[in-house]
């Protein structure tokens, strides 16, 4: 852990970046489904969530009067609700699919997406395991749907006999999406005989509770975790790499990196100025937010590129 704070420190001085041109818009209210108080609603991804929470409180301790709900319903599940104008940002940790656009364009919805950190996805074990390195042809063994793999020695005769207990992200969620995709190939197609679950740490405490524990969920959670979990580095077939701050964002983790997004209903910007303040501080503060909250930060490159975005969102608000 205190390897990972060192690297983390050393991007804690690019929150200083100065911003310009951001300012709320005033806009007619379109619907009812566009927020018209001060309030402020976020839903979705459980690897954004602790974030977006961090990021409501540092923000209330200025203007305590504007009420920030933050929920954790998953990726799909904040599209869901997002898409139906029951919020006005939606967590992601994955972008949004053509289907879930779709919804919103029939909804009369716009909206920008904005990074606001990145992420890997850790392959975790339980200790007794004794497994360090996996490739990804073997991962995808394991995972694949109708996997009759119930140990790791059928993946490799070296590694633990011990049964295995699966743990991962239920279907609804972006990692699962995003790991099935990268892993077996196909985008929600895995093995159903494993425990899901949509909260982080729920998957953490299954895998550290059983010896045969082993399964895949965000990075900052398996690293909060320490020495209770084992991180699998994985190999591509450009050696054993594990994740970290600095093999998530320069690429080398590959290919279960990452970027994280806040997508922002851009006539709730319009109707909403607190919703603009509060997106603004949390663009300007994410490196520090990804800090304090585990996540890996935004490059000063990525930093630049979500404050363009958020000047984009409350341009179109005025149209």
């Amino acid at each position: 852990m205190n390897a990972r704070s060192d690297h983390l420190s050393k991007y804690r001085g690019v929150a200083a970046l100065a911003v310009a041109g951001f300012s709320a818009f005033g806009l007619a209210a379109c619907g009812s489904s566009s927020s018209t108080s001060s309030n402020i609603r976020v839903d979705g991804s459980s690897t954004v969530f602790p974030l977006a929470q961090s990021a409501a409180e540092t923000f209330n301790q200025s203007k305590p009067d504007v009420k920030i709900t933050v929920g954790q319903s998953g990726t799909g599940g904040g599209f869901q609700k997002f898409c139906a104008g029951e919020i006005d940002v939606a967590d992601a940790s994955r972008a949004i699919h053509p289907e879930e656009a779709a919804a919103c364009k029939s909804k009369g919805i716009t909206f920008q997406q904005i990074q606001v950190a990145n992420d890997g996805i850790a392959v975790v074990a339980n200790p007794a395991l004794g497994v360090n390195c996996l490739t990804v042809a073997q991962l995808k063994q394991i995972w694949s749907k109708g996997s009759t793999v119930t140990s790791l020695s059928q993946v490799d005769p070296k590694l633990s006999s011990q049964k295995l207990s699966l743990f991962g992200p239920g279907s609804s969620h972006g990692t699962f999406e995003f790991f099935t995709e990268k892993i077996n190939g196909t985008k929600k197609v895995s093995r159903t005989d494993y425990q899901p679950a949509d909260d982080d740490n729920q998957l953490v405490t299954g895998v550290e509770g059983d010896k045969g524990g082993f399964g895949y969920f965000g990075y900052s959670f398996a690293a909060a975790a320490g020495s209770k979990l084992t991180i699998v580095g994985m190999n591509d077939g450009k050696g054993c790499i594990k994740p970290s701050v600095a093999t998530v964002q320069d690429g080398s983790y590959t290919p279960l990196s990452r970027p994280l997004y806040m997508y922002v209903n851009e006539k709730s910007l319009g109707t909403n100025s607190s919703l603009s303040d509060f997106l603004t501080a949390t663009v300007n503060d994410s490196i520090s937010l990804a800090t304090k909250t585990k996540l890996v930060p935004l490059t000063s490159t990525q930093l630049t590129g979500a404050q363009a975005s958020l000047a984009t969102a409350e341009k179109n608000a005025t149209k």
